[in-house]
C-alpha cells in the first residue's frame, strides 16, 4: 500500500494507493478518511478502512486515492491536548470540538481545490469524483463537509452525528453544564444554527450512516431524528446501519460495510 506525504500550504497530507496506481490510466475516485478525537491519521481503523477500500478497486474501471490528514490540534498539528478534552477539564469543550470538526470540513474543501495540482502537476491522473468518510469527530466533519459541497458524491459518517447541538447538549447535561453562557455563548449558538446540516443537503448523494446502538459517547438517539428525515431529502442512495451491540468503536463489520458501499462508485 504505497503512501505519499505532500505538504499543501503547510498541511501534511497523506495519500494511499494500490501498487498498480502509478502506471494506471484509469480515472480516480478520491476519498477522504478523517480520524477521531485525541487520535491521528495513523489510527488503526484508518489503516483498516484504507486497506479494505483500496482492495475494492481491483477489476474496476476507476482507481481509488485515499486521503488522510491530522485534524486541527491533533497529531502533528497538536497545540494543547487539554483543549481536546470534555467539560470536566475544558470549559470551552463545546466550542473547541465544533471548531475543530468545522475546520476539518473546510480543510477537505480546500484540499479538493488544491491537492490535485500538487499530486498530478502534469495531469498524470484525473480525479473524477470525491467522497468523505470519517470516524467519531471525523464522522461529524464528514456530515458537515458532505452537506456543503456538491463535489462530495459519497458521504460515510461512522459513529458520528449530524446534529451537533443535540449531541453536545446531552453531554453537557450529563456533566451538569447548562446550555448557556459561558460554555455556550449566544454567538456560538447562532453560528451552530446557521451552519447546521439539513437533510435536503444530501439530495443526490450516496450516504452510508454507520452507528453503534450501544454507543455511550455518540448515542444513536442524538442522530435519529435528523436521519429519520433523510428519506424526504430527494434523490440519492441512503443506507442506515445501527449495530445494536456496538459501542463507540469501528468493528470489522463497519469496515466491510464502508468498503462495500464505496465499490459501486468505482464502476
Amino acid at each position: 500500500m504505497p503512501q505519499t506525504t505532500t505538504v499543501v500550504a503547510g498541511l501534511h497530507v497523506h495519500t494511499f494507493t494500490t501498487d498498480a496506481f502509478a502506471t494506471s490510466a484509469k480515472p480516480v475516485f478520491a476519498l477522504f478518511l478523517l480520524h477521531g478525537r485525541t487520535q491521528s491519521y495513523e489510527a488503526d481503523y484508518i489503516k483498516n478502512l484504507t486497506e479494505a477500500i483500496l482492495a475494492k478497486s481491483q477489476g474496476k474501471t476507476k482507481d481509488v486515492l485515499v486521503i488522510a490528514f491530522d485534524q486541527r490540534n491533533h497529531g502533528t498539528r497538536l497545540v494543547d491536548s487539554a483543549l481536546n478534552l470534555d467539560f470536566a477539564t475544558n470549559p470551552n469543550h463545546a466550542i473547541d470540538m465544533y471548531a475543530i470538526q468545522y475546520g476539518t470540513a473546510k480543510d477537505v474543501l480546500f484540499l479538493m481545490d488544491f491537492l490535485p495540482s500538487y499530486l498530478f502537476p502534469n495531469g498524470e491522473h484525473v480525479i473524477e469524483s470525491w467522497g468523505v468518510a470519517g470516524v467519531s469527530l471525523g464522522g461529524h466533519s464528514a456530515w458537515i463537509a458532505g452537506a456543503v459541497d456538491p463535489r462530495l458524491e459519497v458521504v460515510i459518517p461512522i459513529i458520528g452525528c449530524p446534529s451537533y447541538l443535540n449531541l453536545i447538549s446531552r453531554r453537557a447535561e450529563a456533566q451538569g453544564v447548562a446550555v448557556a453562557a459561558p460554555h455556550f455563548p449566544q454567538t456560538f449558538l447562532k453560528t451552530l444554527e446557521a451552519q447546521a446540516p439539513k437533510p435536503e443537503h444530501f439530495a443526490g448523494k450516496r450516504l452510508l450512516v454507520l452507528s453503534g446502538g450501544a454507543d455511550p459517547l455518540v448515542p444513536w438517539a442524538a442522530s435519529q431524528e435528523f436521519v429519520s428525515r433523510l428519506g424526504s431529502a430527494g434523490p440519492g442512495k441512503r443506507e442506515i446501519v445501527v449495530l445494536p451491540d456496538v459501542g463507540h468503536a469501528v468493528p470489522e463489520e463497519m469496515v466491510k460495510l464502508a468498503a462495500d458501499f464505496v465499490a459501486p462508485q468505482l464502476d
